[in-house]
């Protein structure tokens, strides 16, 4: 396998969220995807497990757990593909479902990638799940935006999204590394969408991640497209609307996500970033 590091949703090496790419990886076995993935230590890594023409089978692993979709990892292999054939459109299978792609070069010369995630789903989240979420995050009901009220949305993976009322708020992120892993691990969740809501169309975003053995995740593709799917069933945009994701600048890694939500309800939700070769 040739292992290729990137970083997505930055221009620069030292912003954005690192992914590992491994576009040859048909053969190799998930124990050894996941060794691999332990060993780049990334919240991600991609494997690309098949391919005919553009068309790719495509696997997630953190360092500790397979994941059904990461949407900075597909960024990264979309621009990785890119890189060695050219950009253009691709469809990606995942254990979440087919995802495509379109890859282009900006007028910058960095590649840009969009993709565009299987149809959202916004559920309630049960009221004793969210007291223990929040008390393991040493937060009060009186920390949330009242607009935006607590839901479990999935674009490929479930994000519990829980907005603050401040931006000090979501700066200030201290919690219980197990305790949160074994509520998340009950829950199925794959990372909590932490919000602040700048305005209607700009959100910042913190995501702790401790499934795959990450404290937070400075860039997470998935969970922007959850939040996509969030505001527009909960009718928060007039839409069609083009939001954007701040996420990473409380980790010294920033990171810009676009998200762009269709009027339709059964189409899913587009994720923009750039993503350069580390």
């Amino acid at each position: 396998m040739d292992l290729l590091r990137y970083v997505a949703f930055s221009e620069r090496a030292d912003g954005g969220n690192p992914a590992g790419v491994v576009l040859d990886a048909g053969g190799v076995g998930p124990e050894k995807m996941l060794d691999v993935a332990a060993e780049v230590g990334y919240s991600e890594t991609a494997f690309v497990t098949e391919r005919t023409d553009r068309t790719l089978a495509v696997r997630y692993f953190s360092p500790k757990v397979e994941v059904p979709f990461c949407g900075h990892a597909t960024i990264a292999t979309a621009v990785a593909f890119a890189d060695a054939h050219g950009p253009g459109d691709l469809l990606m299978h995942t254990q979440a479902g087919p995802i495509k792609v379109t890859t282009s070069v900006n007028a910058a010369g960095h590649t840009v990638a969009t993709l565009v995630s299987v149809p959202p789903r916004v559920e309630a989240l049960d009221d004793a799940l969210l007291e223990d979420l929040l008390s393991i995050l040493g937060w009060s009901s009186t920390d949330l935006d009242s607009g935006l009220p607590p839901r479990v949305a999935n674009a490929g993976a479930s994000h519990p999204i829980i907005a603050a009322a401040t931006r000090e708020r979501l700066a200030d992120l201290t919690y219980d590394f197990e305790a949160l892993a074994a509520l998340m691990a009950e829950a199925g969740w794959t990372t909590v969408d932490l919000v602040w809501r700048e305005r209607v169309d700009v959100f910042h975003a913190r995501n702790p991640f401790p499934p795959g053995g990450v404290v937070e995740d400075p860039a997470t593709g998935a969970a922007a497209a959850a939040l996509g799917g969030y505001l527009r069933a909960l009718e928060l945009l007039a839409l069609p609307a083009n939001v954007t994701v701040y996420q990473g600048h409380d980790m010294g890694r920033p990171s810009t996500i676009t998200v762009s939500v269709p009027a339709d309800p059964a189409i899913g939700i587009s994720v923009t970033g750039t993503a350069v070769a580390l």
